[in-house]
């Protein structure tokens, strides 16, 4: 059974336990409560923490950029060292963390996640999209805006039933803007040119018939080196982990049962 663990901020754990924990940390407009059945199948074997990201479910810290929001989450895990799997938001947050505190991350998961964009018309222009979009969810409300949000391309292949509507309604809509500002995309510093900065073991992973993420992987990958490996899922889109849990499920496990050995003990810094 799940329990909530008072002296983390906004955290669930799950699982039995194990030496090395993982923490997940969801993507935008979701929060801990969206993880099932994928975190579950994870907790049969492995201790997981599912966390708040700033802005959602009880966390606060709305307005924190990517910097402070990584911060947060070594909070949220408890300031101990661990693997980390972090989904499209949640990745660059997690992403930011390896790179700024490599000594609280053992391994690093990304699913559908991106070091952001390099260009910088590019970035202004989709920093200026996003404080639109934030804007837009204030003026509709949340219950609006998640349909609007969920109907794009880039969530074609997600069940609704999969989606986790219901608790992407307990959100609050500001705190979500305030953290689409701060932590969106536009506003985040592009990390590619510290990619090679990692030297955990990394996992990446992207749904098989999301080809703009598959070709960022891939980049990803290069950058990276040796130590990242990428495992695209068949059958599945942007939202690999809750389009096909199981097989998604079955790479992360398969991948931390072989990279056991790479991990250390250090203390976070």
């Amino acid at each position: 059974m799940p329990t909530d663990d008072p002296s983390a901020s906004a955290a669930t754990d799950l699982g039995p336990p194990t030496a090395d924990r993982l923490v997940l940390v969801h993507g935008f407009t979701q929060n801990r409560r969206c993880w099932a059945p994928f975190g579950q199948l994870l907790a049969e074997r492995r201790a997981v923490r599912l966390v708040d990201a700033p802005g959602h479910g009880t966390s606060g810290h709305a307005d924190a950029d990517l910097p402070a929001a990584a911060a947060h989450l070594v909070r949220a895990a408890g300031h101990a060292r661990a693997s980390w799997l972090g989904y499209s938001m949640g990745g660059r947050m997690c992403l930011r963390l390896a790179l700024d505190h490599p000594s609280a991350v053992a391994r690093l998961v990304l699913i559908g996640a991106t070091p952001g964009i390099e260009d910088p018309d590019e970035r202004a222009a989709r920093r200026a999209a996003d404080d639109a979009l934030a804007t837009h969810l204030t003026t509709v409300g949340l219950d609006a805006f998640l349909d609007e949000w969920l109907a794009q391309p880039l969530f074609a292949g997600l069940p609704r039933a999969a989606a986790h509507l219901a608790a992407r309604r307990t959100n609050d809509a500001a705190e979500l803007a305030s953290s689409l500002r701060a932590a969106g995309t536009g506003n985040q510093e592009p990390m590619w040119a510290r990619l090679h900065e990692l030297t955990m073991p990394v996992l990446l992973i992207v749904g098989a018939a999301d080809a703009r993420y598959c070709d960022i992987a891939t980049r990803m990958q290069q950058h990276i080196g040796a130590h990242a490996e990428l495992v695209a899922i068949a059958g599945a889109g942007h939202t690999a982990h809750l389009e096909q849990p199981e097989a998604t499920a079955h790479a992360v496990l398969d991948w931390l049962d072989r990279t056991e050995h790479l991990t250390s003990g250090a203390a976070p810094r």
